[in-house]
């Protein structure tokens, strides 16, 4: 049973350490993707700020409302954490 103590404390330290931050940070992403709606203020990934104007279930798109119009994204673009901190109430 020694033998396989490493192993096993190997196996426990990556599955805390990689695969359950990993896991939070993909359900947290599908709750947000899930919870967005027209009129929310989001930033995407490459760091555009937008009103969300129209969603696109078929395509999983979104029309985003810009200083310099209307652009159509991927709703993978759009950043979890920097729209969180643009919407926290201050």
């Amino acid at each position: 049973m020694e033998q396989y103590l490493p192993i096993l404390l190997m196996v426990v330290v990556v599955y805390f350490f990689i695969l359950a931050p990993s896991i939070k940070r993909q359900k947290k992403e599908k709750n947000f993707m899930a919870s967005i709606k027209k009129g929310d203020r989001v930033i995407t990934k490459s760091g555009i700020h937008g009103k969300i104007v129209e969603l696109n279930d078929k395509d999983h798109t979104c029309i985003i409302e810009t200083g310099a119009g209307k652009i159509k994204f991927e709703r993978a673009a759009l950043s979890v954490e920097a729209t969180a901190k643009l919407n926290k109430p201050s």
